[in-house]
């Protein structure tokens, strides 16, 4: 799979793509550029991978049990290739992950399932439980929920979430979810902080005035959050 690398030395940041959006976009809309003087800096090192989001969760020809299976496939590809890769690029021990709207998904279920492997996750517009139908937005497993589906949705995990090894990790995260208050997912981003709270789970929740779920938020928050 194809990525881009901006800058070459500090914290190393997975940032995630949109829904199935490729992995060149955040360049054309200007995100990397609101970013440029802390990657001149020497402060981000900024890794934008790619999305297999039309072959899995949105893969709606395809039973949804295979479609969280292929989405598992694209974490494996994340831990196995791309998180040696920036090491090997730059060892900075320092990870973050990041998102706008379903990239957002990815990064905070990425980084709430492996809370050791990062220090830091900003999910910018984003929708933390994909079996739920949200305004216009439909219920992307269409009733089914499995085991796979439960442990890769955050608004479901959460909340039963009892090791105390396990919630210590998330404790140590620096955690931002930034969401507009016309946003079709501000109730969900809402639970998902009044969950995290309820965990003792320290976190950020800045709400935008408007929807704010566009390049041109996208390109103020990252300035702001990472």
């Amino acid at each position: 799979m194809e990525l881009l690398v901006f800058g070459e030395t500090g914290a190393r940041v997975l940032l995630f793509p949109t829904r199935k959006a490729r992995f060149y976009d955040y360049e054309n809309w200007g995100v990397i550029e609101a970013l440029q003087l802390k990657i001149e800096a020497g402060l981000l090192q900024v890794y934008c991978v790619d999305s297999i989001d039309a072959e899995s969760l949105y893969a709606f020809n395809k039973p949804p049990a295979e479609r969280i299976c292929r989405h598992l496939r694209y974490q494996q590809y994340i831990l196995e290739e791309v998180l040696p890769l920036s090491v090997a690029q730059n060892p900075n021990p320092f990870l973050i992950a990041a998102g706008c709207s379903m990239g957002a998904y990815h990064a905070v279920n990425l980084a709430f399932r492996h809370p050791n492997l990062f220090g830091k996750v900003v999910g910018m517009s984003g929708r933390y439980d994909l079996t739920q139908g949200m305004a216009t937005f439909q219920d992307l497993f269409q009733g089914y929920v499995d085991e796979n589906v439960y442990l890769n949705t955050p608004n479901r995990f959460i909340p039963h979430l009892a090791d105390e090894f396990y919630l210590t990790q998330l404790r140590r995260l620096e955690i931002t979810l930034a969401i507009g208050n016309e946003d079709a997912f501000l109730q969900d981003n809402l639970f998902l902080s009044q969950q995290l709270a309820s965990k003792d789970i320290r976190h950020e929740l800045p709400i935008w005035e408007g929807e704010a779920h566009n390049p041109a938020a996208w390109r103020r928050m990252v300035d702001l959050y990472l």
